[in-house]
């Protein structure tokens, strides 16, 4: 055998070793080393955000669609209802950025309230809405959600599309399995809601999947005072109970603990 072929031979052991035994250990601790710093940044951003947050009023986070003009209703509805709630001295929390986020934001900073945006990081459509005069950017859609609720007093759900649809849920999800407290979730505007509002009773309530008694988990409204009141309503029947707030229930283990 010359000295070419020794040499192919040995190339070739050395290349199947190294996909074989070699690569694979490199890609998993390149992959181990990746999911490290990931896991470091999500504590990062959300240190961050709580630090923000705990420094905020009493808050109301405002969902709905981005994709609305300011010259539709919803954004007309949304503005008046972030000014009124700055006007009563409650922040007003929101996605941060356009259509119903926007003029949320922009009714309680007119008003000279707290107007938080909650932004996240996206390919296309989420940019920053001009009106919060205190923003945090995420790039976990998982951490926005606990800031939205955690720091909440209530929750008002204006018309959206999948992202609203997810973030409502979510949080009927947290409220119906205790995971949260039972503060307030209202939708708004119920020619919009009423056929979902329908669906549900027909087909979860009749299929048993979920009980008549949990649609109590969140009402409707098509009037901006009405949502104002409710949720004030709420927040001064607590106060007079004198009942510590707190939006994510812990367990008394988990409490004990500190």
């Amino acid at each position: 055998m010359g000295d070419n072929e020794t040499s192919r031979i040995i190339k070739a052991l050395l290349e199947e070793v190294l996909s074989r035994e070699i690569h694979p250990i490199l890609s998993r601790l390149h992959q181990e080393q990746l999911d490290n710093r990931r896991v470091f940044r999500m504590m990062a951003e959300m240190v961050t955000g709580m630090e923000v947050m705990t420094k905020i009023p009493d808050a109301v986070t405002v969902f709905g669609s981005a994709r609305c003009d300011p010259r539709e209703e919803v954004y007309k509805a949304a503005r008046r209802i972030g000014r009124r709630f700055a006007e009563e001295g409650y922040a007003v929390v929101t996605g941060g950025g356009s259509g119903v986020m926007e003029a949320a934001n922009r009714g309680a900073a007119e008003a000279g309230g707290t107007s938080v945006g909650l932004n996240i990081a996206l390919p296309r459509e989420q940019v920053p809405n001009k009106y919060a005069n205190i923003e945090i950017t995420s790039r976990y859609f998982f951490i926005r959600k606990v800031m939205f609720v955690k720091y909440a007093r209530a929750l008002v759900v204006l018309p959206g599309g999948f992202g609203t649809m997810d973030e409502l849920f979510e949080s009927l999800t947290l409220k119906q399995t205790g995971k949260m407290q039972k503060f307030p979730i209202i939708l708004f505007d119920e020619s919009y809601w009423k056929g979902l509002y329908g669906w549900l009773t027909e087909k979860m309530v009749g299929s048993g999947y979920i009980e008549e008694e949990e649609l109590g988990l969140f009402s409707m409204t098509s009037d901006t005072e009405e949502v104002v009141s409710r949720v004030h309503q709420f927040c001064e029947a607590q106060r007079a109970r004198e009942e510590p707030y707190v939006s994510y229930v812990e367990s008394e283990e988990f409490l004990q603990s500190f």
